[in-house]
């Protein structure tokens, strides 16, 4: 299997980016947006004999379509390890579209959405003034809508759209809904890193799926909406952003609009988060101290840079061996994830790690989840997966174990045989499973339901 030096592996929930070799693939948490533009004809039919190119392994006829700048950079043999590695990455190749014209920071480009059974890669296409590619990038895309499963009509809920927010910033969401006497005690589940739609799709997985409709069958109302940065990814690029911004302001939001809902109970609604959603969960609570409970889902424990390191080093070793291009991005990694504790409001964001400004890594500095889990008085449910590779048992398990075993207030529950998105399998967890069709175990749904009726009660 090929790895790092492939140009991109999927870091998926903690981080919704894309790593890659540095010459070819720019890590994106959100990519420069892309306005619609006339296509060029002439640009879209070089860019077309490019991928054409690519997908008939002609790599030195590829390079030589590339401005000279370009192939000082990226030469065959780089560009198959970028090609050729995706689908190990990503999972198979569905289909490429047809080439789109779009603006990027003012730039003409034509681009063309790859889909794979993980993700989908959106490839990005600049054609000078000679004819020739002055620009190949690939950036996040969007994968397919699939059509929504239609509910039996014997389910024991119902779901109804229900927007957080108000006017064209609101974020569509979907509230699933128990049949019978309300209200109902109710919880809002808060995304992992990453423009994530309201299921949290991950390849052919949908996670919060897979939780709403397990716990309104068990009489629990369930709120999932699509994340600001997918809903509305123009309004965080190039933008000075923080956390709250991205997550924790819309999770309160969602609190407050559920327990201004008739059908809700709202002495009993509780927040549910992800990764990187379940590590924002206590800062969460601090703004909405009406809040029932928690449910921490692989939260993260320690600083997300060192997480970030341990993601990349896992990976490239991952067959037991680093070769140089792997070690030069763990290099790249290592200095920029050292710098985060020193960056200045001024360190652009092209310099920082992932890309995401210095502002966001600032507020992240000054947060510590498990210490202000502490502070505040809700009861906490922590769920680890044993086979999280991204979350890890040792690295931030250990960390809550070590600061709430024998809390009252706590519980801690960790399951050996499931990953970073609540699936059960076997091995070392790897990008790859993400592609393989499962659902939250349900060992995990009855512990959820278990701990708010006992909370509510």
């Amino acid at each position: 299997m090929r790895k790092l030096h492939v140009a991109v592996m999927v870091a998926v929930c903690l981080v919704g980016v894309f790593f890659s070799a540095r010459w070819a693939v720019e890590s994106f948490l959100i990519p420069p947006p892309a306005t619609a533009a006339e296509a060029d004809a002439e640009q879209v039919r070089i860019g077309n004999a490019f991928l054409d190119a690519l997908d008939a392994g002609r790599y030195d006829e590829a390079v030589t379509m590339c401005s000279a700048e370009v192939q000082q950079a990226l030469d065959a043999e780089a560009l198959k390890k970028i090609w050729e590695g995706l689908p190990s990455q990503l999972g198979a190749r569905h289909s490429r579209s047809p080439l789109r014209g779009e603006r990027v920071a003012d730039t003409p480009v034509v681009t063309s959405t790859l889909v794979f059974g993980l993700a989908a890669l959106d490839a990005r296409i600049v054609v000078d003034a000679d004819g020739k590619i002055s620009g190949f990038r690939l950036v996040p895309g969007t994968m397919p809508a699939a059509a929504p499963v239609p509910l039996a009509a014997d389910a024991a809920f119902s779901e109804v759209e229900f927007n957080v927010g108000q006017g064209e910033r609101a974020l569509p969401g979907t509230l699933s809904l128990p049949k019978g006497a309300g209200p109902f005690p109710a919880i809002v589940l808060v995304h992992g890193s990453g423009p994530h739609d309201r299921d949290e799709t991950v390849g052919p997985n949908k996670p919060f799926l897979d939780l709403a409709h397990g716990l309104a069958e068990l009489g629990i109302a369930v709120l999932r909406f699509e994340k600001r940065t997918k809903a509305h990814p123009n309004d965080f690029a190039g933008m000075d952003f923080t956390v709250d911004r991205e997550t924790v302001d819309d999770a309160v939001a969602a609190v407050e609009q559920l327990r201004k809902d008739t059908r809700i109970d709202p002495t009993r609604v509780f927040v549910a988060g992800h990764s990187l959603g379940a590590m924002m969960g206590p800062r969460i609570a601090q703004r909405a101290p009406e809040l029932a409970g928690l449910i921490l889902l692989a939260p993260t424990a320690r600083p997300l840079q060192d997480v970030v390191l341990e993601q990349v080093k896992y990976l490239a070793n991952s067959d037991g061996t680093i070769d140089t291009e792997e070690q030069a991005q763990i290099d790249s990694v290592t200095q920029r994830a050292a710098a985060v504790p020193t960056l200045s409001a001024a360190t652009p964001a092209s310099e920082t790690l992932l890309g995401l400004p210095a502002r966001y890594w600032s507020d992240l500095n000054g947060y510590d989840p498990v210490a202000v889990a502490g502070q505040i008085p809700q009861p906490i449910l922590i769920v680890q997966g044993g086979r999280d590779y991204q979350v890890t048992p040792d690295g931030d398990y250990a960390r809550w174990q070590a600061a709430f075993d024998g809390s009252a207030r706590v519980q801690l529950r960790l399951f050996p045989a499931l990953d970073h998105l609540l699936i059960a399998g076997s091995g070392p967890s790897l990008p790859k499973d993400y592609a393989v069709a499962g659902h939250v175990d349900v060992g995990v749904i009855d512990v959820i339901a278990a701990f708010i009726n006992k909370a509510a009660s």
